[in-house]
């Protein structure tokens, strides 16, 4: 397949019809036309059809559209490398979990924009998977994450743990569970619970916490990926939810939320700086990073 047909069609379907398309890449309609008929004819299927409102894709349309667009946005990313370096420009990007983003990473990057004004740092924010994947596709200088799912990326990628993360059970410092002189898992899956997504590694940790105790998992249940939302929900309701130690140590403090006295070693997890073998870490990275392992060893140690 041509890339470049392949970028005319994602084209066509984002602009809904052959003149809009064939404006926004500067090509004549007819020549457009053309292209497509020629890549429909090479694939032996039919990829665009027209609608009530336009041109839209068939299904074998779209499923080729979803390759279209990361080719395009490969070329977007080595371009946007090229010109950062003919600019000379000092940027640091870095990917990091949900749960960092909201303390540990925020204390470290203004200690470190002390010593580097000038330098443009980029925090993007995902799940496990899409921060390998992301440092895999050069997205990242370094990623902040945890050490599990990372056998299958191996590859071309060194990893040196930072410090030891705490999982804990938190609720409002009200909630009627505190007046129980033990708490089992069976006390606590009978409350609402507010979780992340299907899929996101604190779901799974609770998932499999319930299943080896034998009890059936939470079936009252807020999914949430923001960490902000979901402490607010702890605070303020009978809702429970499983937080990092580090991440709530001002709700701590403040009294709004307290950890239940419940403790298991599958709560502890390692958080790691991970990076490609090819690409070792500059002195201005490595400063960033003390300086996340400094205040991420202090905040776990500070909920315990």
């Amino acid at each position: 397949m041509d890339p470049r047909k392949l970028l005319y069609l994602a084209t066509i379907i984002e602009q809904g019809s052959l003149a809009k398309a064939a404006k926004h890449l500067s090509v004549s309609q007819p020549a457009l036309s053309k292209s497509m008929n020629r890549l429909e004819g090479e694939l032996g299927i039919k990829l665009l059809q027209r609608g009530p409102t336009g041109i839209i894709p068939t299904a074998s349309g779209e499923l080729i559209y979803s390759h279209a667009r990361l080719i395009r946005e490969e070329m977007d990313l080595a371009k946007a490398r090229i010109h950062g370096e003919k600019d000379h420009a000092r940027v640091v990007t870095i990917g990091t979990l949900p749960s960092l983003s909201s303390s540990v990473i925020p204390l470290a990057v203004g200690r470190w924009k002390e010593r580097h004004p000038r330098a443009l740092l980029r925090v993007v924010e995902k799940v496990q998977v899409e921060l390998l994947l992301g440092l895999l596709r050069c997205e990242f200088d370094f990623i902040v994450g945890q050490t599990e799912f990372f056998d299958i990326f191996l590859d071309g990628m060194k990893q040196r743990v930072l410090f030891r993360d705490r999982l804990c059970v938190f609720a409002r410092p009200k909630h009627s569970l505190f007046l129980l002189e033990s708490l089992s898992w069976d006390d606590l899956v009978q409350f609402p619970w507010v979780c992340p997504m299907v899929g996101w590694s604190q779901r799974t940790i609770l998932e499999k916490l319930v299943a080896s105790e034998g009890v059936d998992p939470p079936q009252k249940l807020v999914e949430c990926s923001s960490i902000d939302f979901t402490k607010s929900l702890v605070a303020t309701s009978d809702h429970l939810a499983m937080l990092p130690a580090h991440a709530v140590t001002a709700e701590v403090s403040e009294g709004k939320i307290r950890p239940l006295a419940i403790t298991v070693s599958a709560l502890k997890r390692d958080i790691a700086v991970i990076f490609r073998e090819g690409a070792p870490l500059d002195s201005v990275s490595r400063e960033l990073i003390a300086h996340i392992e400094d205040i991420g060893v202090t905040l776990s140690r500070g909920g315990s």
